[in-house]
């Protein structure tokens, strides 16, 4: 008999997925993004791929602050409920902070979706390799802090399936995703107080330029 996918995806290690690019992917991800998702772009080539897929005021472009992207995603799940929130992360970046996945767990969250690109390499800086080139499975840790809906991606079509899971099923969800050495698409533009500004209107915090939206905030409909 035939197992379950979900069964025969337990089983897959890092080893047994298609190595993608994270530049069409990211644009794949975009395409799928309907309802004022927040996005949250962790540092380097993630949030210039994210940029160069086109900007959305819900975007969050992460700059100096390796290793966040999930917490940083996780304060706003917690704080809208309401909203799909998508952290977007290296393999690099997760390994500086996997204690955030148990605190993910521990929170309870169900509105939050992790992508993490691993290419097993420090890129940006030299491609120094990560611990993920040594047998560091990504998705067997989140496992084990916690989050159980923790998969592998086995190619652009079962990303499209697994993105799509994410964005209207209970979380929390952690997607591990091999990707190429391929440069980024684009580079975003640094400026960090305009990229704060951007995201806490695209949020519904801020209204216009001096106020401070009230409580009932969050995409409509």
């Amino acid at each position: 008999m035939e197992q379950h996918s979900d069964i025969k995806d337990t089983m897959l290690s890092r080893a047994d997925v298609k190595v993608m690019n994270r530049s069409e992917l990211t644009r794949r991800l975009k395409g799928m993004l309907k309802n004022d998702e927040a996005v949250v772009g962790g540092i380097g080539h993630t949030n210039f791929d994210l940029w160069a897929a086109g900007h959305r005021p819900q975007n969050f472009y992460m700059l100096g602050s390796m290793g966040l992207a999930t917490a940083i995603g996780l304060g706003v799940a917690l704080a809208q409920p309401q909203r799909r929130v998508v952290a977007l992360d290296g393999d690099g970046s997760l390994l500086m902070q996997l204690g955030t996945l148990g605190t993910v767990h521990a929170s309870g969250v169900k509105n939050l979706a992790i992508i993490i690109w691993d290419n097993g390499s420090y890129q940006i800086t030299g491609s120094q390799p990560t611990l993920t080139e040594s047998g560091v499975d990504l998705v067997q840790t989140a496992r084990g802090l916690g989050i159980a809906q923790s998969a592998w991606v086995r190619d652009e079509d079962d990303f499209d399936a697994k993105v799509a899971r994410a964005l209207t099923e209970d979380g929390p969800w952690l997607l591990c995703v091999r990707t190429d050495d391929q440069p980024p698409a684009g580079v975003t533009d640094r400026d960090p107080p305009q990229i704060r500004d951007r995201f806490m209107r695209g949020l519904g915090v801020k209204g216009e330029w001096g106020t401070t939206m009230g409580a009932d905030y969050g995409p409509k409909g």
